[in-house]
């Protein structure tokens, strides 16, 4: 039995909706030792739904614990200890902020609808574009060279792409692109060795060999790079064509999606020099631990004390949810889960705290979210927020 029919059983279950046929079906399930590794998992993914209280077969008590208990589950909610809640409950702790909606427990708990719609997290992939413009789908590629370039292999080696230097190179220098669409990142390691992370819906353009006085690349989205240090050769990062980076060997993140309020860099090692891409209004030098922010006004804006974990969650594995907007929120869930998220009333005025692990299916997630009272209804990848 595959795990599309076993978690389909499991969350009937949960949902009290199995037929005569599937109950049958369900009991020969959980009664067979072949199968409980993998009904495990599968409770350990809908964790957030599971309510031991209802559990009425004594027999599946005994793995339910097991699911709520495991080291995944546990790693995936890091609650902040600040009301006692239940596990699903204090990954998410609303804020009651002035101008908030005051959803708070002397509200009548109206229950929540169980979503079945199962939305697979994102995953590592990308599309790969050549120097002659066609491409490559990396998502199921095995190791191995993949495609030559002037001057050098691409090579994938467990998801992760390199560039090796060919001997018999023309040296003529072309260019590649890697693209991740909506529920994919991707990791590559270009050929001077700076190590570049991308989040989904982003976007590196860079040679296949570095030439010249200096390095430089291009991108979109969101990016996370590790460069390699050369003082002789500056590595230069153009951000939309609105921003530029310039650095030696550092350590930054740069979020440029169009969708939020302005191109953020955030520093963690050594030093950069951000500044408005071909204007005359300015630049800042970034030290550790500040963020710089490039919006629509003329001008950057210095966060002195950039909230570091925030910045880089995404290519630590997690959701940050840490003072967080509803609407902030739901913009990274359409880039990660691919979907469209709508509002039916307008969106409220919450924020929330904590941090979950990225590989949660949507309905999981959205299990935990509706905890603190908020509802929701998916039509097909279309995610609607009801009030």
């Amino acid at each position: 039995m595959d795990n599309t029919r076993i978690y389909y059983l499991a969350g009937q279950y949960l949902k009290k909706s199995l037929s005569e046929t599937e109950q049958e079906e369900f009991q020969r399930l959980l009664h067979d030792p072949v199968h409980q590794e993998a009904l495990q998992a599968v409770f350990e993914e809908m964790a957030g739904e599971l309510d031991m209280d209802t559990v009425q077969d004594k027999a599946l008590l005994p793995l339910l614990e097991r699911s709520l208990n495991s080291d995944r589950v546990q790693h995936r909610v890091r609650s902040l200890p600040r009301r006692s809640l239940s596990w699903a409950a204090a990954s998410i702790i609303l804020l009651l902020a002035a101008g908030s909606y005051l959803w708070t427990t002397q509200k009548k708990n109206t229950p929540q609808a169980a979503i079945t719609t199962v939305i697979t997290p994102g995953k590592q992939g990308a599309i790969l574009t050549l120097a002659d413009g066609s491409q490559v789908v990396l998502d199921s590629l095995g190791n191995g060279v993949i495609a030559k370039q002037k001057g050098a292999s691409i090579v994938l080696t467990n998801g992760q792409l390199t560039y090796a230097p060919d001997e018999n190179g023309s040296g003529e220098i072309v260019f590649n692109t890697i693209a991740t669409p909506k529920g994919r990142q991707f990791q590559v390691t270009l050929p001077d060795g700076t190590q570049v992370w991308l989040n989904t819906a982003s976007s590196i353009r860079y040679p296949t060999a570095f030439a010249g006085s200096e390095r430089k690349v291009e991108v979109t989205g969101e990016a996370y790079f590790e460069v390699a240090k050369n003082a002789e050769m500056p590595f230069r990062v153009i951000v939309n064509n609105k921003a530029e980076i310039k650095v030696l060997g550092t350590h930054f993140n740069v979020n440029a999606y169009e969708n939020e309020k302005a191109i953020a860099t955030t520093l963690l090692e050594g030093s950069v020099r951000v500044a408005p891409y071909e204007t005359a209004s300015g630049n800042v030098i970034l030290q550790p631990g500040q963020q710089a922010q490039i919006a629509g006004a003329p001008g950057i804006k210095v966060i002195e004390k950039a909230n570091i974990d925030k910045a880089i969650a995404w290519k630590n594995g997690l959701f940050y949810f840490e003072g967080a907007s509803l609407a902030e929120i739901m913009r990274q869930l359409e880039r990660w889960y691919d979907i469209e998220v709508v509002y039916e009333k307008g969106i409220p005025d919450i924020e929330f705290e904590g941090e979950i692990t990225r590989d949660v299916p949507l309905n999981g997630l959205l299990a935990m979210l509706g905890k603190t009272e908020l509802h929701f209804r998916i039509e097909g990848r279309k995610l609607i927020v009801l009030q």
